[in-house]
């Protein structure tokens, strides 16, 4: 049943990594991909890396959703989701038909100009409004079809704003949880689910699922200057691995 899977050392390193993106996920409520994938692309492939992460991130998620489900700001999730939905295949089709190369310069520098945004310590005291979602949504959309850094745009913009840590997370986990299903009938259509795909995330699921539920464990209880904290570190990990200066070192 096991097809094709990566060598024994491989794998092993594989898990570890897992192990770490898992635990994020579970505390943070995103950020996963981040550490998973530049790592498991370099060893893998990056066709294989994305199909194994994304079905074993969807199985094993599932039971964070419900209750995030319940927590979330709808007001603001809803108008995000239905715009990102739309921007998503505007960023795939410039990635297909666009040098790559100086989008992705200017998506880092903006990621590092968001982060620095929220390090400073500004935040927007009102109620956000739709427009604002809206465009917000469209963004991360856009970026997450043209090179899957969709999360730096609603993790700053719901971090700027008036929402508990709680809320924050459970705005995320539902956001990627809905906006998921548009990437999945792609995948499906793209042939990218494969019989080594799904034994490499039989293997990987276990390690995985036990470690976001240790992540989830540790979020409990804790401080907003923390959650604060590694949400800040995920955003900068994420714009250093998007420059395109490294992927020899990221990417393999």
């Amino acid at each position: 049943m096991f097809a094709d899977l990566p060598a024994p050392p491989t794998l092993a390193f594989l898990l570890a990594v897992a192990a770490i993106a898992g635990y994020v996920r579970g505390y943070a409520g995103f950020g996963a991909g981040l550490l998973f994938m530049p790592t498991a692309s370099a060893l893998i492939g990056p066709q294989l890396a994305v199909a194994a992460f994304f079905l074993t991130d969807e199985i094993i998620a599932l039971p964070l959703i419900p209750n995030a489900l319940r927590k979330a700001h709808w007001p603001t999730v809803l108008p995000a989701l239905l715009f990102a939905a739309i921007a998503i295949p505007l960023g795939t089709w410039t990635l297909l038909s666009v040098d790559p190369v100086p989008l992705r310069w200017a998506a880092a520098l903006m990621i590092f100009a968001m982060l620095a945004l929220l390090v400073s310590g500004w935040r927007y005291h009102g109620q956000p409004h739709f427009a604002a979602s809206a465009g917000v949504g469209f963004l991360s959309g856009f970026l997450g079809g043209l090179f899957q850094i969709s999360g730096p745009p609603v993790v700053t913009y719901w971090m700027s704003g008036p929402f508990a840590p709680p809320v924050v997370r459970a705005n995320l986990i539902s956001f990627f949880a809905i906006a998921s299903i548009s990437t999945a009938i792609s995948y499906w259509f793209g042939g990218v689910f494969t019989l080594r795909a799904l034994s490499l995330t039989l293997i990987l699921t276990p390690v995985y699922g036990f470690a976001i539920w240790l992540g989830a464990r540790r979020f409990t209880g804790t401080s907003e200057t923390t959650f604060r904290r590694i949400a800040y570190a995920l955003i900068a990990i994420s714009a250093i691995s998007s420059l395109p200066v490294l992927d020899s070192i990221l990417r393999g």
